[in-house]
């Protein structure tokens, strides 16, 4: 199982819907394309993104159509709650959708992506700067996207808070059971006006994380770490020190809004909260000092380990204008896109010394120690296999873990169950992956 981790890699948060149109322009300094004159056919594009990304690609497509006067591009977003299914549906349908956003494993049992190696290598794209990233995202010795970003996870502290209680900050290396002795003592009131030591939002990766850190995949023959995290969980609920999936559910908590709330010490989320608390900031509506560490790690796993999970463009088999989508997804994939994501605070997957600076900055925006993202240790959330995200995460470890953390049923039983599910549902359906994986 160890040996499938390195075949794969692939979050997420708001909702709205926009669309837009912009005209754009046509070279591509890393070589995709002669430069074209004015006289260069229009062409019309269609991409859909996730949310959160929106106003990024945005910024992105400004500078591409510099270059590229002849390309339109007519953006789409679809709110986060139903974008993969409505997405699927839509792609399934027919839609003139040329460029596709998101996790690359939710299509790949759709036969709907292009391979893009012919591209890459007509194209000469330096594929360098992607580094272990671009081989691990291979599928059967194929690249079907390229990523544009990459969500790892950190801890966010409330500095204002741990100051106000006189509690030492949260360290860069701290276990899970250092994590929960921190929550216990920074956690004090009742009712509304608790304030808790720590959020893990309601998702499974905000338990199962720990078990990924050690380099378990959630398909090993062994799920012992997983059960363990779950009921790690199950535990600091017991404590008192982090609201209950429950409670979160009933009252619909969310990451972001509870933790500018201001009563929630520390938040383990994604690299992407940096953009929502700096809007926060700049819109006054938090008013409290921040910072990060990395995510406390099992015993015996290096300090400043993650979970990460890329998010990738793809090119729709079905598009009437590939190369010319070829040449955006190279644009927002690799240098010139990569700087403006990440001068936005996206982690990306594509990385020089220029985009490391435009990442940390100048050192006048929170957090103080962004530099711990791009220092880290990164284990993929799972497996890059056909129907892992659909069948694998989002249905059996959700379903089971909510059964444990609603306490119709013990940790024991839910891992049991989902190893039973993993078998039953996934493994018969795709058990040449799965027997050759467990031969590992």
């Amino acid at each position: 199982m160890k040996k499938i981790m390195n075949l794969a890699l692939t979050g997420t948060l708001v909702a709205g819907l926009a669309a837009g149109c912009t005209p754009v322009k046509e070279t591509s300094k890393e070589g995709t394309a002669k430069p074209a004159g004015e006289s260069a056919k229009p062409v019309s594009l269609k991409m859909t993104v996730l949310p959160d990304d929106l106003d990024t690609f945005k910024l992105v497509f400004d500078e591409f159509k510099k270059e590229n006067p002849n390309i339109s591009v007519q953006l789409d977003t679809i709110p986060q709650q139903q974008y993969y299914d409505k997405l699927r549906l839509q792609l399934s349908s027919g839609d003139d959708i040329d460029l596709i956003g998101g996790n690359m494993d939710v299509f790949l049992d759709t036969g709907i992506l292009e391979p893009l190696d012919d591209y890459i290598k007509k194209s000469n794209v330096d594929v360098s700067g992607f580094g272990p990233l671009y081989d691990n995202l291979k599928v059967n010795d194929k690249m079907y996207g390229l990523p544009y970003r990459k969500s790892n996870w950190m801890l966010y502290y409330n500095k204002t808070l741990f100051d106000k209680m006189n509690v030492p900050y949260p360290k860069a290396d701290m276990t899970w059971e250092d994590f929960r002795e921190l929550a216990k003592k920074m956690t004090q009131g009742e009712g509304a006006n608790k304030m808790y030591g720590a959020f893990l939002h309601p998702w499974a990766q905000t338990w199962y994380i720990q078990a990924v850190q050690t380099g378990a995949s959630i398909i090993d023959k062994d799920l012992t770490p997983f059960k363990n995290a779950l009921q790690f969980r199950m535990d600091m609920e017991k404590d008192g020190s982090i609201m209950s999936w429950a409670e979160q559910i009933t009252t619909s908590a969310h990451y972001n809004s509870a933790f500018q709330k201001g009563n929630v010490a520390m938040n383990l989320i994604g690299d992407w909260h940096i953009a929502q608390l700096r809007t926060a900031e700049q819109e006054k509506k938090i008013n409290f000092d921040w910072d990060v560490v990395p995510v406390p790690h099992p015993a015996g796993v290096a300090p400043n380990t993650s979970l990460a999970t890329p998010v990738s463009l793809m090119l729709n088999k079905s598009s009437k204008h590939k190369e010319e989508a070829f040449k955006l997804l190279q644009f927002m994939t690799t240098a010139k896109g990569a700087k403006i994501f990440a001068a936005k605070g996206f982690l990306t997957g594509y990385t020089n010394d220029d985009i490391r600076k435009a990442y940390i900055g100048d050192g006048s925006m929170k957090p103080k120690n962004i530099h711990y993202f791009v220092e880290q240790k990164e284990y993929p959330e799972y497996p890059l296999l056909p129907g892992i995200k659909n069948i694998v995460l989002n249905n059996i470890y959700k379903q089971e873990g909510e059964m444990a953390l609603t306490k119709a049923q013990t940790a024991d039983q839910a891992i049991q169950k989902i190893g039973e599910r993993i078998q039953k549902e996934w493994a018969d359906k795709y058990g040449k992956d799965f027997k050759a994986a467990a031969k590992k």
